[in-house]
């Protein structure tokens, strides 16, 4: 498997300001950009992950290592059965799971716009139709469901959601249900799409943590935290002094991508499409 492996490790981006944010003292922290189905891109990742760890820890001595998952584990790629699994407790193709990767990490799975629309057709498919549109029907085809049934577009969608509550897991239902909208460690605060700019963290709205996007990311003075984001895709992970953005579109780009914080240092990790794991 590790000759496959094409995982980049780029070294520490400085920021331009004197006053560094911190991850918390005796901590590393790990936050993956949106996965969007793409399990062995994650599968990649979090073995790089593991090994970062390795090293850290022969450097620094003991760590408390951190995964933070920064939402949108489903849609538009190929497996989102298999993250949702995989991240709810369950085992990868190989028989792996969390904890046989990443022993010892304690971990934050956030959610994202798509697990919120998924579960908003589950509830109410017909005022959740946008869900169809913007990956839903890759899903619905990783739980073993057609895209599309027989019948007008209305009865479609009510058959849909029956059909897929019905192939849903509990478990699966579960993690979903249970996604927290943020978590805040040190001088950084991680949420899925960004914040509402001038309002404090705890005053923040879930639309905004889902969905926002020019407000926020055109946005230059400093926010109470350094915010950690997915949701909006760039090329390579953004850097900035108010915020740090992850997703590089691992469903188009073949490139999943993950920060390592450690004190005042951030590092960027990269998985890549090679052959099967």
């Amino acid at each position: 498997m590790l000759n496959r492996l094409r995982a980049a490790l780029r070294p520490a981006q400085a920021r331009p300001d004197r006053t560094a944010p911190r991850a918390p003292d005796g901590h590393v922290l790990y936050a993956v950009g949106d996965v969007h189905g793409e399990l062995g891109l994650l599968r990649r990742l979090l073995d790089t992950i593991a090994r970062d760890h390795a090293q850290m820890v022969e450097r620094h001595g003991p760590l408390t290592p951190v995964l933070i998952m920064l939402g949108d584990y489903v849609d538009r790629g190929p497996d989102s059965r298999g993250v949702v699994d995989l991240l709810r407790g369950g085992a990868d193709p190989a028989g792996r799971t969390l904890d046989d990767m990443l022993p010892g990490f304690t971990r934050h799975c956030l959610r994202g716009n798509h697990e919120q629309s998924m579960l908003d057709f589950l509830a109410d498919p017909l005022a959740a139709l946008r869900w169809l549109d913007f990956g839903g029907p890759a899903t619905l085809r990783s739980y073993g469901l057609p895209a599309v049934m027989e019948g007008p577009a209305v009865l479609q969608a009510v058959a849909l959601s029956e059909a897929l509550a019905a192939q849903l897991p509990p478990s699966h239902r579960r993690f979903l249900d249970g996604l927290a909208y943020q978590v805040v460690y040190g001088d950084y605060a991680f949420v899925h799409a960004g914040i509402r700019p001038g309002r404090p963290l705890a005053e923040q709205t879930a639309e905004d943590m889902l969905w926002i996007r020019a407000p926020f990311m055109l946005a230059e003075g400093p926010h109470e935290k350094v915010i950690v984001h997915g949701h909006t895709i760039v090329p390579d992970v953004d850097i900035l002094p108010q915020r740090i953005a992850v997703d590089t579109g691992a469903y188009r780009s073949g490139r999943l991508s993950a920060v390592a914080l450690h004190g005042p240092d951030i590092r960027v990790l990269d998985a890549q499409r090679a052959g099967p794991l």
